[in-house]
């Protein structure tokens, strides 16, 4: 029979958003449906609302969100009304050949719901990467549910449900920043700042911050940079050779998205260094790196997708890491809105001035 509740639509590209009301079905075999209760404004859901992703509007937004489950398909056995979950868009299938390797944190196949939410005269509506959380309910598959400590507050814990996870991810899984390793971090928005937090969690002794604004370098201090590095007041590849003994940086992570940033990236690692790319560039974007760097330099360069995360293994590690006072998720939430301001957030966004808004539901 479904229900009606209000949700942020992404009608045609570049347009404004609008809070429409939106139906959404009773799950189905292996869907949910989750009462939300915050959800960050992301890049991604600007990416959708410009038609950058794909053009299957109109797209309901919202990606990055907690709630509480409140029913389940009648084959849902792991999950009941009533449990706290972080939203994943990895709900990993066990089928795929990277899973059937042991490697399911890059599942090709992952799951979503089967079942389309409408807008109210019908019309299917896309979810941001299977999960459209900005909506006071949505149906997702029940995978992508990851139950975690109920007593987490929702507008930060939420916030692993991509971008804090991408950054954290891209130093602890992808980068596998080591105990004393030295780690440069380019681009200290959202993504950068979780960067730095993750290579403090794994124990990097030198985190050097790079940006070209003065402000996301303090932010960035404040997660666990050592160092910072202004951009736009000299080379930061010298600098961070400067930082590093005259060697350059264990591992590199580019959160950024462009070219010239990550040529950057790649020049400041040490030998055989680890350059991960983590930044979302544009479909156009190319990068032209000499051969005898690529050859002599040795090392990897490693693009992170979801900062090669495993919702079930690292969301409740996370979580219990931020309630024992060692994560400061609270810190990346810059303030909470309403589920009628988000076409405002996403202006700030672009000017830079926050890490993250949080839709509070």
């Amino acid at each position: 029979m479904g229900q009606q509740v209000r949700g942020v639509v992404a009608r045609e590209k570049g347009a404004p958003v609008t809070l429409e009301t939106i139906v959404v079905p009773d799950p189905g075999p292996g869907e949910a449906v989750v009462a939300v209760q915050a959800c960050g404004v992301c890049h991604t859901d600007m990416h959708y609302r410009e038609g950058g992703i794909n053009d299957d509007f109109p797209f309901l937004l919202g990606h990055e969100a907690a709630g509480v489950v409140e029913s389940v398909g009648p084959d849902v056995t792991d999950l009941a009304a009533g449990d706290f979950v972080v939203l994943n868009w990895r709900a990993v299938c066990g089928e795929c050949r990277a899973c059937r390797r042991g490697r399911p944190w890059y599942c090709f196949a992952t799951h979503n719901a089967t079942q389309k939410m409408t807008l109210d005269d019908g019309t299917p509506l896309s979810p941001a990467l299977g999960i459209g959380a900005f909506a006071e309910k949505t149906l997702v598959a029940a995978g992508q549910c990851t139950k975690v400590d109920p007593s987490a507050r929702p507008e930060a814990v939420g916030l692993l449900g991509c971008g804090v996870m991408a950054g954290l991810g891209a130093a602890m899984f992808t980068g596998q920043v080591g105990l004393g390793d030295s780690v440069a971090v380019f681009g200290c928005g959202g993504v950068g700042c979780a960067a730095v937090a993750g290579s403090k969690l794994a124990g990097a002794a030198t985190i050097i911050a790079v940006d070209l604004d003065p402000g996301k370098l303090e932010l960035a201090t404040s997660f666990g940079a050592t160092h910072t590095v202004d951009a736009s007041a000299g080379d930061p590849v010298e600098a961070i050779r400067a930082l590093t003994g005259g060697n350059g940086a264990d591992v590199c992570i580019e959160a950024v998205g462009h070219p010239a940033v990550m040529e950057q990236a790649f020049m400041a690692r040490d030998l055989a260094g680890t350059l991960v790319q983590v930044g979302v560039p544009t479909p156009d974007m190319r990068i032209d790196l000499p051969m005898i760097e690529f050859f002599g330099r040795g090392g990897a360069l490693k693009p992170s997708w979801y900062g090669d995360c495993l919702p079930s293994r690292d969301f409740p590690m996370l979580v219990d890491l931020y309630l024992d006072g060692r994560l400061d998720l609270d810190r990346f939430v810059s303030e909470t809105i309403g589920i009628d301001q988000v076409e405002a957030a996403f202006a700030r966004i672009q000017r830079g001035e926050v890490l993250r808004s949080v839709v509070v539901i």
